[in-house]
């Protein structure tokens, strides 16, 4: 679908209530009419953060898009921070593949694609991996990571990839490794407990956080357990997981108690560590202080969001604090050059600079399908960085571009179902795993 337009705004400035008929494009040139039906406002006027630069308009600076044959890894590589990658102006919907179970009430779609080889790797609700040819959507291969002992089905938390493997972090308390190339199992290592995040690799090194709050260190050769590495257990958390940060000898880990641990790499020693945990919020949802986002490191700072409404950038060799906000989230943030991308828990994208915090646009999403009664809860994935566009997926089935520069909204389009997971991108393409496990590639 085509692209629409809208004039540039002040940053900062909340952009006003659109309807699907005043902008019904995504990323191209318009090339059908308007979607039949009742139009519904993408935006919403819910605006809790502030921006905080005043007088003249700061000009956001990015760094141009480049290009990524891979995305190894949940957030694409180690680090977790890809800055800005190229997809085309225009961008159209090439191809479509069932990658296996969808979403349901006992279980979860939790694990992004990841693409190498030229293969796009999946891991659907019921632990069925699959790879997919990059260009055409066939499928190439399946593997079921059920264990012949066991008849009950369990999330797994996702992928990641390195030297020809792919790693799977299961929800049946085991990391698999399998042959990127035929699918066969190559080693099976028991854990602690069930993942529910994608595992992180790095230098032969795996890297898998159980949701009782254990770090295991496994060696990518043979599944040897390298070091264990544990934080505080909770007995409740969110239905979600996330992974490790690595950069150099250093893994940042996530837990779902709130607490935030640098080690090494080598030891599993600890650094340093913090805890994403502020006192104001009271609801239910809000008292779980899980860091689900998966924290970025960069030029040596760590991003990091906590649901418990805290936003921080910590230095990575020291552990000192350089901000915080008071900003809650369970998106995994997203840093381009000097400038950081969030979305909150209260649907709000906000943009930030990266070396001192301040706010400098805020747009707020739709929350309810029904605004007016406030009624079906819209939930959004994202944002992801390509080509000058920010681009989110909602649970109500769209496709939103923003700008990078000003909040304001490109345009839009129908995704096949919703969306809950954040798209991966690779050689232009823009891979959706959406919540009835439909593979859908643009291009």
């Amino acid at each position: 679908m085509g692209m629409c337009v809208m004039p540039r705004r002040l940053a900062g400035v909340l952009i006003a209530v659109m309807s699907l008929a005043a902008c019904d494009t995504w990323l191209g040139e318009n090339k059908a009419p308007p979607l039949p039906g009742k139009r519904i406002s993408i935006l919403s006027r819910e605006k809790v953060a502030e921006p905080e630069i005043s007088g003249p308009v700061a000009k956001i600076v990015l760094p141009p898009p480049e290009d990524n044959d891979d995305w190894p890894q949940a957030g694409g590589y180690s680090n977790h921070a890809m800055h800005h990658m190229v997809v085309s102006d225009v961008l159209e919907r090439r191809w479509s593949s069932d990658a296996g179970t969808g979403s349901g009430k006992r279980r979860r779609l939790l694990g992004q694609p990841i693409i190498a080889e030229g293969k796009v790797f999946t891991v659907d609700a019921s632990s069925m991996v699959s790879a997919f040819d990059a260009m055409t959507g066939k499928r190439l291969w399946h593997t079921d990571l059920t264990p012949e002992d066991t008849s009950e089905v369990y999330t797994s938390g996702g992928l990641a990839y390195e030297d020809g493997q792919v790693f799977a972090a299961t929800g049946f308390a085991q990391v698999v490794a399998l042959n990127a190339r035929s699918g066969k199992i190559d080693w099976r290592q028991g854990v602690t407990g069930p993942m529910r995040g994608a595992p992180t690799v790095r230098g032969g090194r795996v890297f898998a956080v159980t949701v009782d709050n254990q770090t295991h260190a496994l060696a990518a050769e043979d599944g040897s357990v390298l070091w264990v590495h544990s934080g505080i257990s909770e007995v409740t958390g969110l239905l979600a997981g996330n992974s490790p940060a690595v950069d150099g000898n250093t893994v940042v880990i996530p837990y779902t108690s709130g607490e935030l641990f640098a080690l090494k790499v080598d030891t599993g020693g600890v650094l340093w560590s913090d805890s994403l945990i502020t006192v104001r919020r009271t609801e239910n949802v809000g008292a779980l202080m899980d860091i689900r986002g998966r924290p970025a490191v960069d030029r040596g700072r760590v991003y990091a969001i906590g649901n418990g409404d805290l936003l921080v950038c910590i230095d990575l060799k020291t552990g000192r604090r350089l901000w915080e906000k008071e900003i809650g989230g369970v998106q995994s943030p997203w840093v381009a050059g000097d400038y950081l991308f969030v979305l909150t828990n209260n649907n709000e994208v906000v943009a930030l600079e990266a070396k001192t915090g301040r706010i400098v646009w805020v747009t707020q999403m739709q929350s309810w399908e029904d605004p007016k009664d406030r009624e079906g809860r819209i939930l959004w994935a994202g944002p992801v960085l390509a080509s000058d566009r920010l681009i989110l997926g909602s649970s109500d089935g769209k496709l939103v571009s923003l700008s990078p520069y000003t909040g304001d909204m490109l345009g839009w389009e129908e995704a096949p179902t919703g969306i809950g997971i954040a798209p991966a991108v690779a050689n232009g393409t823009l891979y959706f795993l959406t919540d009835d496990a439909g593979l859908v590639a643009y291009r």
